[in-house]
């Protein structure tokens, strides 16, 4: 009798980390800078602290239900464990928009970056070259992409490093070392509290790869001990590296009103490091979205197949491991043929509704670690309050508000995803009569 191929245990904390921080892409600061910087009124770095507070929450949480949950699955399986399968079903359905699209856009925007450097070059070759490298290397196998990220993150916080060291070289060399301290980056004349959420709603899509990284919690050595370490570890260094670099890039460029604000990182590097820089800086961009796509569709992939081994969708495609990689190849070619559709779309429409999906799993998941405590106190479990009750509470809170700031047109379309999930969950389980399907034993293994 032929065994069926299970994900393999590699990855230890440093891998996480790295493939969260890939996820996160630290680069993005830069390249969402003028649109935070404009939401917030010149107070781009108080978005990122307040997004990161959130977050910070949030992150807890996922650390505490990855403790009880150790698969794959992330926010799908944490609710449907806690809360109640069809719940689970739906908020599986609605991070879908989030994992499945969010590849899509991340080579959107690095096919976007070439296209102008190149515009006798179509868009489209350059996207189907980052689908189709990105998709080999996944396909081969987890441990393969993760040699391919550190080069890739060592040269993206390269630039990084780079263009922080010479925008405090230009502050300093035109007013003197007391440019590097001011409250203005951080609340002024034409920033408020409302503003600050509005873009802190915004930032929060940069802290998506905390979350992201519980789905390879089957393929990590010692997952209940090292997948919460990875997970605060990826939001705090994230966060640090928004907050410090977003406070010193508004420091060169004050205030919230640009000509272009889609291009305005690649215009502040022609400005402190001329045309050399600006080339490099390019090049780290370009870069900075290859890492974050390997990532991206590692983790959608893996999403998939913990629904399809479910048969929540059809297990034959979703919930196939190749016996060869032990990944899931499908899902991998799956993810790579939804990213061909950014041909035939723009960077503001692809990710209108991607933080819809994520906001209300990250709400759900904190409802979830709430849900886990009550349970495990009926029978007699002892569990922190404050970690299971207190931080959970503020969390969903938090998430919940930030939701609603997001603009119409992502609540719009992200109500629209939601609803044609009711209608799928409605089919499959026979007008909600029953549970979906659950596949236990490929999972009991893993606990």
């Amino acid at each position: 009798m032929l065994q069926t191929p299970n994900l393999t245990r590699t990855l230890k904390l440093p891998s996480l980390v790295l493939f969260g921080l890939a996820y996160l892409t630290p680069l993005i600061v830069l390249a969402i800078f003028g649109v935070i910087a404009e939401a917030t009124g010149g107070a781009s770095p108080a978005a990122y602290l307040l997004a990161l507070i959130a977050m910070l929450f949030t992150a807890h949480s996922y650390g505490r239900m990855a403790v009880a949950y150790p698969v794959a699955g992330s926010a799908y399986t944490y609710v449907r464990r806690s809360i109640e399968p069809r719940v689970g079903f739906l908020v599986g359905w609605a991070i879908l928009l989030d994992y499945l699209f969010l590849p899509m856009v991340i080579w959107l925007i690095g096919g976007s970056y070439l296209n102008a450097q190149f515009p006798s070059v179509p868009i489209g070759f350059w996207i189907f070259g980052f689908v189709l490298i990105t998709t080999v290397l996944n396909v081969v196998g987890i441990r393969v992409a993760e040699k391919a990220n550190y080069l890739l993150m060592a040269f993206q916080l390269l630039v990084i490093l780079i263009f922080v060291a010479l925008t405090i070289g230009t502050l300093v060399g035109t007013a003197g070392t007391g440019a590097l301290v001011s409250p203005e980056p951080f609340f002024n004349d034409t920033s408020n509290i409302s503003t600050i959420a509005a873009g802190a709603a915004i930032a929060a899509y940069s802290f998506l790869g905390f979350d992201a990284v519980t789905t390879l919690t089957e393929e990590t050595i010692d997952p209940k001990k090292t997948m919460p370490r990875a997970i605060m570890l990826i939001a705090l260094i994230g966060g640090a590296i928004f907050v410090s670099v977003s406070y010193i890039t508004q420091l060169i460029r004050p205030g919230g009103t640009f000509a272009d604000s889609a291009s305005l990182a690649s215009d502040i590097a022609l400005q402190i490091g001329g045309q050399l820089f600006a080339a490099i800086f390019l090049a780290g961009l370009v870069v900075a979205q290859f890492a974050s796509g390997l990532a991206a569709q590692a983790s959608a992939s893996r999403l998939l197949y913990a629904m399809g081994r479910d048969a929540v969708l059809p297990r034959k495609v979703f919930g196939y491991l190749n016996s060869t990689f032990r990944t899931p190849v499908f899902n991998l070619v799956i993810t790579g043929a939804v990213g061909m559709a950014a041909v035939f779309l723009d960077v503001a429409t692809s990710t209108s509704f991607i933080n819809f999906g994520a906001f209300t799993a990250f709400t759900l998941v904190n409802v979830a670690v709430i849900a886990h405590y009550l349970r495990q106190r009926k029978i007699g479990t002892r569990l922190n309050p404050v970690s299971y009750l207190v931080v959970p509470a503020i969390g969903a809170a938090v998430d919940a508000f930030l939701l609603t700031r997001l603009d119409s047109t992502a609540i719009t379309l992200g109500l629209i995803w939601l609803a044609l999930g009711i209608v799928v969950l409605g089919v499959i389980t026979r007008g909600f009569r029953s549970a979906p399907p659950e596949m236990v034993d490929t999972e009991k293994a893993t606990v």
